[in-house]
């Protein structure tokens, strides 16, 4: 197993390399720096202030190694500082991006944990009863509300949760965020009650299908034959043996919760990554994207590497080799 997931994390540090030369061809050669310093400061900026504003962020050394500036390159600098980790500052107020990074992991886990786990008890629990009550008008209603639940942009959820349970009822806050356990609940409660309702219908018509599969196959039928209760038969054979489908898209979903929720946390302006994400979109600060989009790149090939492991502790007849 060992050599097995040494294989894998080379594998994921050329798609790692391979994600920071694509960043670095993005940024700096179909964006030049010049574009960049000119979105920053402004399409009508003079030369000499677009000169000074690359002389202050680093963008005016040249963008690949040559005589005389082997190591003083933009190539070579965004390459060692996204691999050593240093990220640099912002290029839109000049803090540090490992503050920034450091302020929002909180609140983005604050949100998307409980999102998660919500999220999974819930379409895993329906799904079982689905697969339970297949082929009734139960079955075909759940699949009309996840169908509707999918169709339906994340946007509308949002404005229609703020606009009911924030405006009409006021239940909870229309937006904000405060890390006290007093408050905590309070401004958290209704983004994730929108994000449930927006996530789980897509993972209720994927694990049905899961389950579905599993109920029609040999064991399924041998249980029956042996008296098993249809109840035994969904919790424990039918569900023990779905858990790989569910675990691949579960435990690549883990090592995500820690950039957040770009429109939820927008929207109800919880201060995590996501928002994080979207501020440097809105404030052209390419140093914040690409330092996002690298840790992305980084949490993808852990979730890839989590879920191999997973699978030979869900099902022992897995080895990896």
């Amino acid at each position: 197993m060992l050599s097995y997931i040494l294989r894998r994390f080379a594998y994921g540090a050329l798609v790692v390399l391979g994600v920071l030369v694509f960043l670095f061809f993005l940024f700096f050669a179909v964006a030049t720096p010049d574009d960049i310093a000119r979105r920053s400061v402004g399409e009508k900026a003079t030369p000499a202030v677009i000169e000074q504003w690359k002389i202050n962020h680093g963008y005016d050394r040249p963008l690949f190694p040559g005589p005389g500036h082997y190591k003083d390159n933009l190539f070579v600098r965004h390459m060692t500082s996204m691999l050593t980790f240093d990220l640099g500052r912002s290029d839109a107020d000049g803090v540090p991006i490992k503050q920034r990074i450091a302020e929002g992991a909180g609140p983005s886990l604050a949100l998307s944990v409980p999102l998660f786990f919500l999220e999974l008890f819930v379409s895993v629990v329906v799904s079982l009863f689905v697969a339970f009550f297949r082929e009734t008008y139960f079955d075909r209603i759940v699949l009309v509300f996840s169908v509707f639940s999918m169709s339906v942009s994340i946007l509308l959820y949002i404005i229609g949760g703020q606009f009911l349970f924030g405006t009409v009822l006021r239940w909870f806050p229309l937006s904000g965020f405060d890390s006290s356990p007093s408050l905590l609940f309070r401004f958290l409660a209704l983004p994730v009650l929108v994000g449930v309702f927006a996530s789980v219908g897509s993972s209720i018509r994927f694990y049905r299908t899961v389950f579905l599969e599993e109920v029609h196959k040999d064991y399924v039928r041998t249980a029956r034959a042996k008296g098993a209760s249809e109840l035994r038969i969904m919790l424990k054979h039918v569900l023990p043996n779905a858990m790989i489908p569910i675990l691949t898209n579960v435990v690549m979903a883990i090592p995500f919760l820690f950039t957040g929720s770009l429109l939820l946390e927008a929207g109800f302006g919880i201060p995590g990554l996501g928002a994080l994400t979207v501020e440097a979109i809105n404030a052209n600060d390419f140093s914040t994207l690409r330092a996002m989009v690298f840790i992305g790149s980084l949490l993808f090939v852990l979730g890839q590497v989590l879920t191999d492991i997973a699978y030979t502790i869900v099902d022992p007849r897995v080895t990896l080799e």
